[in-house]
């Protein structure tokens, strides 16, 4: 048996193939110890893997990205050599402002701005993380309705599992966190999904397995197998006839304690409003144009400047070539071929062009 490998998490649907192929002995199958630690929020996760508490974890892609970038300090060096999952956020807000933006409308975005110009202070609006796929995909999102969210609204950072609560007692407007929490909401009648942020953008990337470079450089065998024994947990998260069990599993008292029917609204054949994808059309690619389009982002609001190498800052994070061995050892796809998978990776559409990043120079917001 190898080390103990230190594999951070929060209570998410999304944390779901590190809990099964604990589960499922996966990782005692490739000779790992692997100790699970449920934290409390995602600056835990981003400080404890930074200085090495913790050697990898279920990560926000924008996150890794942005402490590497040194927007929360010294530049952290971290890399990213596969994602997790695709989709499975929602916007979420309270019954009286879903009343305004859906009256006699089907795209809520198309009011967002009449509804925000009526109301008598800035509505405040929680996310998981200012560095999350959630604010980004929120901001981006308000933008498409005209709103500029650094003026018209005031948002606030929440842990996901605090939400509901925080929206219910009306501490918050609206919120925009992973599942369950979207669906526990409207369950505890505390307010409405808006939409689904797959609806934004099909197929986002949403988390990525992040370890430390200085990790990975020591131990390539470790994260070797770490590697497949995730991508095995991916196969099973994917499959709706195995959905049923695994949200048995993610409510399980004694691990994240998550709502068993919410949980499995969110899974493959769920019925909820976003359904999370773990492994087909290999959602487990950690594509660098995916990289770039958050970054991107990031220049778009002004939290980097441009003196940024986008690229280059992405070409050092995600690091795909650390997954070929896995993904061919498990017989996923020839590891020489990889690289090609890089354009297949599904952007927000390309003719938007009020909304696209400007990654030279920010003649729109």
């Amino acid at each position: 048996m190898s080390k103990p490998i230190r594999v951070g998490l929060l209570r998410l649907v999304d944390s779901a193939p590190v809990i099964i192929a604990e589960a499922d002995g996966l990782f005692r199958q490739h000779g790992l110890e692997v100790q699970i630690s449920i934290e409390p929020s995602w600056s835990n996760i981003a400080d404890k893997l930074t200085y090495g508490v913790l050697d990898a974890a279920v990560m926000l892609p924008p996150l890794a990205l942005a402490a590497c970038a040194g927007l929360r300090g010294p530049k952290a060096r971290l890399v990213v050599p596969m994602s997790l999952s695709q989709g499975g956020n929602a916007i979420v807000v309270s019954h009286d402002a879903a009343k305004s933006l859906t009256a006699g409308c089907s795209q809520p975005r198309l009011r967002v701005l009449e509804w925000l110009k009526a109301q008598q202070a800035r509505p405040r609006f929680a996310v998981v993380h200012a560095f999350s796929t959630h604010n980004l995909l929120l901001r981006y999102w308000l933008a498409s309705g005209g709103a500029d969210p650094d003026r018209d609204i005031e948002t606030v950072v929440i842990p996901p599992e605090n939400v509901v609560e925080a929206l219910a007692a009306g501490r918050i407007t609206g919120f925009c966190a992973g599942a369950p929490w979207g669906d526990v909401a409207e369950r505890q009648n505390a307010g409405r999904i808006l939409i689904g942020t797959s609806v934004i953008w099909p197929f986002h990337p949403e988390k990525c397995l992040c370890v430390g470079e200085a990790w990975a450089e020591a131990n390539p065998d470790l994260l070797h197998h770490l590697l497949c024994a995730v991508l095995r947990a991916q196969i099973r998260c994917d499959r709706p006839e195995e959905a049923p069990a695994i949200a048995r599993l993610l409510a399980d008292p004694d691990g994240l304690r998550l709502p068993e029917e919410a949980s499995r609204a969110a899974l493959p054949g769920g019925s909820g409003a976003e359904l999370i994808r773990f492994h087909t059309r290999e959602a487990w690619f950690p594509a660098r144009a995916h990289a770039v389009w958050f970054l991107g982002q990031m220049r778009r609001w002004r939290w980097l400047d441009e003196q940024t190498d986008l690229e280059g800052l992405a070409a050092r994070v995600y690091r795909p070539d650390l997954l070929a061995s896995a993904v061919d050892a498990e017989g996923l796809y020839p590891a020489a071929s990889l690289p090609s998978l890089e354009g297949t990776a599904m952007l927000p559409l390309p003719d938007d062009d009020e909304f696209a990043p400007n990654m030279h120079g920010l003649s729109r917001r």
